[in-house]
């Protein structure tokens, strides 16, 4: 699904933090729903409020509205025993992508992901960012949390949300192709391909009130016609800015042109700052960060670690009026990879809101990285760190991608 990367005029935009606040606007949202309501995400975790979406969701579906929830197979696991049942039997339909099969993470075609996070209701709302499915106070290889996920997402109505209706059902029909294909049945594989690629969005004519609404563009990020739109917007916006770049990303290792373009960015005097994961989840995307920070560093570039609770955020601010919220880390897998969605806005009231969550963080949950301090780390560190970033390379490698 191409689409435009050049924002449109004519969006409502709210900006939602944690899963406490996209829960309760989804499980409205859905309760509201006519038609249809369509969700993907990553993670589908029922623990805590995410099992107040399930809710929300089955209770639309025994209304008669249509349901369909695409999961990733390494995101997410099984339906627990508890809903096995409940939401198959209200109507909802449940579909799950890539699953990961006998050979798991060691075979190289598993890697490429389902990692975004969308959801349309009606043909008229939509949600986008980077919050899962998933409690904030919940983690499922850390359990309880003390603080919640630091996280965004984006409630949107406006043009974009008929091209997010469009690439979900596209997706949905071809997953439903690949299924019957592997049940040898050819005639719904055929009619379910040609269906996707009828899958258009509609041209949106601008109302008159359209103006003085906010301008936003959809950024899908696949393996196809869209490799590169997210990494490609983040440079064109970089390269452009002025004043500030501020950047929140749980899992930043950035290839050469985004390094560059943020160094290039500090030497013509423009203040740049990322917030970053500063807790440990994964030893790859935690330790392979690491060696990116010396030339920022010497550039300029000031760096906050995240401790607080886990970040995951994958948002930016330039400027105070360009900004972007989505699921696209900066890093090789949701880069080269991962299907990603994000939404990149252009209107300086959006941005402001966004840009004070994130110096707010950086204040009062952040600690700045400090050049003596990254020179002096441990040798084992340092080790870790090489290890970290040979793994990623490595993987890469079996992909055929070159990165960093």
């Amino acid at each position: 699904m191409r689409g435009s990367s050049t924002p449109r005029a004519g969006h409502e935009l709210r900006l939602l933090q944690g899963s406490g606040e996209l829960f309760a606007a989804l499980a409205v949202a859905i309760d509201g729903a006519m038609r249809e309501v369509r969700l993907e995400t990553y993670i589908f975790d029922f623990t805590g409020a995410g099992s107040d979406v399930a809710c929300a969701l089955e209770r639309a579906a025994r209304r008669g509205v249509s349901v369909t929830v695409l999961t990733d197979g390494y995101g997410t696991g099984p339906l627990p025993p508890a809903w096995r049942e409940r939401l198959p039997g209200s109507g909802v339909q449940w579909r799950v992508y890539a699953p990961m099969g006998r050979l798991g993470v060691l075979w190289p075609g598993n890697w490429r992901r389902l990692h975004r996070k969308l959801c349309v209701i009606d043909g008229e709302l939509a949600f986008c960012g980077g919050i899962n499915i998933l409690d904030d106070f919940h983690d499922p290889h850390h359990g309880t949390l003390e603080s919640p996920r630091f996280d965004f997402a984006v409630q949107v109505r406006g043009p974009l949300v008929a091209q997010a209706q469009a690439a979900m059902a596209q997706l949905w029909l071809r997953q439903q192709a690949m299924r019957d294909i592997r049940k040898a049945r050819f005639a719904g594989a055929v009619e379910s391909l040609r269906a996707s690629g009828a899958a258009r969005a509609p041209d949106q004519p601008r109302s008159r009130d359209a103006q003085p609404l906010a301008r936003a563009a959809l950024l899908l990020r696949d393996n196809l016609r869209n490799r590169a739109r997210i990494e490609r917007a983040y440079r064109r916006a970089i390269g452009g800015a002025r004043d500030e770049i501020i950047i929140a990303n749980a899992y930043f290792v950035p290839g050469r042109r985004m390094r560059q373009a943020l160094v290039s960015a500090a030497g013509r005097g423009v203040k740049v700052r990322l917030l970053l994961q500063g807790r440990y989840e994964y030893f790859m995307q935690y330790y392979a960060a690491r060696p990116v920070y010396g030339a920022l560093l010497r550039a300029g570039v000031e760096i906050h670690e995240y401790s607080r609770s886990f970040l995951h955020a994958k948002v930016a601010v330039i400027d105070g009026r360009w900004a972007t919220v989505g699921s696209s880390n900066l890093d090789p897998l949701s880069l080269l990879l991962a299907r990603e969605a994000n939404v990149v806005v252009e209107d300086s009231a959006f941005a402001e809101q966004l840009r004070g969550r994130l110096v707010e963080a950086m204040q009062r949950a952040g600690s700045m990285v400090s050049a003596d301090e990254y020179r002096n780390r441990p040798w084992h560190q340092r080790v870790k760190e090489r290890l970290a970033l040979a793994l990623m390379r490595l993987a890469l490698m079996f992909q055929g991608q070159k990165y960093l």
